[in-house]
């Protein structure tokens, strides 16, 4: 029989954090997924909380029932007809999104764009989601084909969660290109920001953070950080411009969601500058700019959101090889059943709090 014929036995239902709309998520019994020709079936081991499943569930921005969850690792439980790279036991990461490769904004390597990158591959059950915070995801056949990296043993799931967070930071980095002459003002040092700051850092640029958080700005100077502030108390621009002889910052990363920071950018950054839009993902977030500060100031404002297929096994290799430390950055584990807490920690962080990582097979009540 040929090896990915082969099937670990799995119970027939699964524990899975179902969001029943209007914010809910409740911890229920569902049927485990099946999976077909091409496919993997995958116990998930650790799944890292991402804001943007949060906005999601809190927002109410995509119709009930799902399952989320998409940083995703752990083992193949079973492997169907025609799979051969892949057998149970196999320690995995899992991307929910590939693209087509072929389509008008893959051949311009805009691969969020591409309609095949926008339907989600992974699922626990329902509309595809992701399915991370559940016990078992059934992984399709494009996914299969080439989103998903072999863990080696020596690393973690927890650790391994982070090659599709990587991902998308290491996507944008590339994208906004930063000089080893530059000072980059990251704002924001939650996971995402820290993510940034090591990637950036790593560049050459002078990092410069800015974060409310004490913990999470002692944090940002071991990762990198020339510089931390506090933009509650401090004068950010009056700190950038000696750095700059006065022009302001080359680059400025918005790594944080919330009023008014996308305003600030501008005024923190030089005439010419790049400014880059990560964490304005909801329709809700409304940023309102002087046409004069953009045009005139010769500013060029842009997004980047997702992965790249194309940074995958360049992700995966930075956080195998523990090049970039980022299991400094994980702060609290949970179980399944204690979902409710762990999003909550994650929704309004404490000082201790950073990033948080689901465990779908531990067992506490």
């Amino acid at each position: 029989m040929p090896i990915a014929d082969f099937e670990i036995a799995v119970p027939t239902t699964m524990r899975a954090a179902v969001y029943k709309g209007n914010g809910v998520v409740s911890v229920e019994e569902v049927p485990t997924p099946t999976i077909g020709a091409g496919e993997l079936l995958v116990r998930v081991e650790a799944c890292g909380i991402c804001h943007t499943d949060l906005k999601k569930i809190e927002h109410n921005l995509l119709a009930p029932p799902r399952i989320y969850g998409h940083e995703t690792a752990g083992v193949v439980a079973s492997a169907g007809r025609d799979v051969r790279r892949f057998a149970p036991g196999d320690r995995v990461v899992v991307f929910h999104h590939i693209p087509c490769l072929d389509c008008f904004y893959c051949r311009k390597k805009l691969y969020a764009q591409c309609s095949t990158y926008k339907k989600v591959g992974v699922t626990a059950g329902f509309e595809p989601a992701g399915g991370g915070f559940s016990q078992y995801v059934r992984v399709m056949d494009w996914i299969v084909d080439r989103g998903v990296e072999k863990i080696p043993e020596s690393v973690s799931f927890e650790q391994a969660s982070f090659v599709e967070p990587l991902n998308t930071c290491l996507k944008a980095v590339v994208q906004c290109a930063p000089q080893a002459d530059e000072v980059a003002l990251i704002m924001g040092q939650g996971p995402i920001g820290l993510l940034f700051t090591m990637l950036v850092e790593r560049t050459g640029a002078l990092v410069v953070a800015t974060e409310t958080i004490a913990s999470r700005r002692e944090l940002s100077r071991r990762c990198g950080a020339e510089l931390t502030l506090d933009p509650r108390t401090a004068d950010v621009k009056a700190a950038v411009d000696p750095m700059t002889d006065g022009r302001g910052a080359d680059l400025v990363i918005v790594a944080a969601s919330a009023p008014g920071l996308v305003e600030q950018a501008v005024r923190y950054s030089r005439p010419g500058a790049r400014i880059l839009l990560f964490a304005q993902t909801s329709d809700a977030e409304a940023i309102e700019l002087s046409g004069a500060s953009v045009c005139v100031g010769e500013r060029m404002i842009f997004g980047s959101y997702s992965a790249s297929v194309d940074l995958q096994k360049e992700a995966a290799r930075l956080v195998f090889s523990g090049e970039l430390p980022v299991r400094l950055l994980v702060s609290h584990r949970f179980s399944l059943t204690q979902i409710r807490s762990a999003f909550d920690l994650a929704l309004h962080p404490d000082e201790r709090s950073l990033k948080i990582i689901l465990e779908p097979q531990r067992w506490t009540e």
